[in-house]
């Protein structure tokens, strides 16, 4: 396993290690190019200033990063917040009484935190994260093919099914394609070209690719200026411009404390809240299983990160933010080792906006649409596939249905639907396994032990009922607990009630070891607190 952590007794920090900023300055500037055009994308699609998503994540990657304990995980603006952000600075009849209610989520969740709700991620099944990985790679794919050739009215980072244009995923590309733009399409091929041959290329990938596709990009397009190819303002990255330190300061905007008596904002809060966390505790598991060194995030503590990065977010008049899996997937792609890749694509927003927005606006949207091509194609890859289907059925069929119901939903549901597939294979097994039992026949009599598992919880009280009322008429049954540490009421009750009514068919039932009441088994912390001392 690769070290990215500091030696010892060397005082020198961790995340400044020369090896380490090898990988992630590249990878900074990487996930910079992607999360920019992002970020006013999203925007645009929430109805609330370009400035805001950029606010978002710059917050995302500066504030959240330096706070967060996962070391890949990118913030910002999500795609999945859109329709919540458009409704609700509608209803609030302000974008300063909307940031209210931001500042309001970023403090439920800092107490989510707190609380430790953060375990919930813990319970994510592993088909389903792969699913819903697989599931971006594949939507990226398909939503970027039209930015990709050039033609596309929907926002850059669209991730849901229906768009707001009226077309879907699928019809946006048939509509692309009947409206072709051959300078996107030049760029678009000769940036995959470069982004899957370049790194093979030893002497040559220290320049990362994607920084070699965005040059190509620009000078392509400058190129293309003056002739009928020449690209459209929509097919170009547009940051706000600004004229002087006052335009700058206009462009921020401060919540509306005197609304906070308003039921309405607490309940956007709250909305934003929940969503925020669960798209970010999703993020996290999914940044996770694809770490090349399979870190584990500590889930409480990157809810109260992202609490106070929306806090800080609302406070200068950004979008609420999530973990993000498009922009964290480039990062893990792009080879970034530790959280300072994420802090510099933070500062490089900054930057950017402040020195360089003109040139900014001279890349295509096509060349970063490749970029999203390829981490979408990474992302979905055919071994993936065949891997989960050798796991079985049970994994198998919860990863395609998350795969699909992803593509033809959006995340959060997708994922709602692919649960409910794991959740069914889970009360399947379940039911399958709470015992094992013995048959002995002596003479015309036969003699059945049943053994308890170790847990035998409510999910188990269908199959044991269905093999009791199945025991044939003069039949001795011994029911043995003594390998159970646990037997869930109800599956006592129906137990009792067996050995009180057996005896009308002539059973008899035998109780080994089986106590009258069970107390739910306490996590024992002393193997942990021997470990933090």
């Amino acid at each position: 396993m690769e070290n990215v952590g500091s030696t010892s007794g060397s005082g020198i920090n961790k995340y400044f290690l020369k090896k380490n900023l090898k990988r992630d300055i590249p990878s900074s500037i990487v996930v910079f190019l992607v999360a920019l055009p992002l970020c006013l994308g999203i925007a645009l699609a929430s109805g609330a200033p370009l400035f805001a998503g950029l606010i978002a994540g710059i917050v995302g990657g500066v504030v959240v990063g330096a706070i967060s304990g996962s070391q890949l995980s990118v913030s910002g603006p999500a795609a999945g917040l859109t329709a919540i952000v458009l409704g609700a600075i509608a209803s609030l009849g302000s974008y300063q009484v909307f940031l209210l209610a931001v500042v309001l989520a970023g403090a439920i969740q800092m107490v989510l935190g707190l609380i430790k709700a953060g375990t919930i991620g813990n319970y994510f099944p592993s088909s389903v994260i792969e699913g819903m990985l697989a599931g971006i790679g594949v939507l990226l794919i398909l939503k970027q093919l039209p930015h990709a050739i050039g033609v596309d009215k929907d926002y850059f980072g669209d991730e849901g099914f229906f768009q707001k244009d009226g077309d879907n995923t699928f019809s946006a590309i048939v509509h692309a394609v009947n409206g072709l733009s051959l300078a996107a399409i030049i760029i678009s091929l000769l940036s995959i070209a470069i982004l899957v041959f370049w790194p093979k290329i030893k002497k040559l990938n220290t320049v990362p690719a994607p920084f070699l596709v965005v040059i190509l990009g620009v000078g392509l397009a400058m190129a293309f200026q003056g002739t009928s190819y020449q690209l459209r303002a929509d097919q170009m990255v547009n940051i706000p411009l600004f004229n002087g330190w006052d335009e700058f300061k206009n462009l921020f905007s401060t919540p509306d404390f005197s609304a906070i008596g308003n039921k309405q904002v607490w309940i956007v809060g709250l909305t934003i809240a929940v969503v925020a966390s669960l798209e970010t505790l999703l993020g996290i598991e999914a940044v996770d299983k694809i770490d090349p060194i399979k870190r584990v995030t500590p889930t409480n503590r990157e809810l109260v990160a992202q609490g106070f990065g929306n806090m800080a977010s609302g406070m200068l008049g950004g979008l609420p933010m999530t973990s993000v899996i498009v922009r964290s997937s480039a990062n893990v792609n792009a080879g970034g080792r530790t959280k300072m890749a994420t802090i510099i694509h933070g500062t490089l927003l900054l930057l950017s906006l402040l020195f360089i927005p003109k040139l900014i606006n001279m890349i295509p949207l096509a060349c970063l649409a490749a970029v999203l091509l390829v981490t979408g194609y990474k992302l979905t890859r055919i071994s993936l596939f065949k891997h989960m289907y050798h796991k079985g059925w049970d994994q198998f069929v919860p990863f395609v249905v998350t795969v699909l119901a992803v593509v033809l939903t959006d995340l959060l549901k997708g994922v709602a639907i692919g649960m409910a597939f794991s959740i069914f294979y889970l009360l399947r097994t379940n039911m399958r396994n709470p015992f094992f039992y013995k048959v002995q026949e002596e003479g015309n009599k036969k003699n059945i032990r049943i053994k308890l598992a170790e847990e035998v919880s409510f999910l188990n009280k269908a199959s044991i009922q269905v093999l009791l009322t199945n025991i044939p008429k003069e039949t001795n049954v011994i029911i043995d607990g003594s390998n159970a540490r646990y037997i869930d009421p109800d599956v006592l009750e129906t137990i009792f009630n067996y050995k009180h009514n057996a005896y009308t068919k002539g059973i008899i039932v035998t109780l080994e070891h089986i106590k009258s009441h069970y107390t739910v088994p306490k996590l024992n912390t002393n193997i942990v607190e021997k470990i933090n001392h």
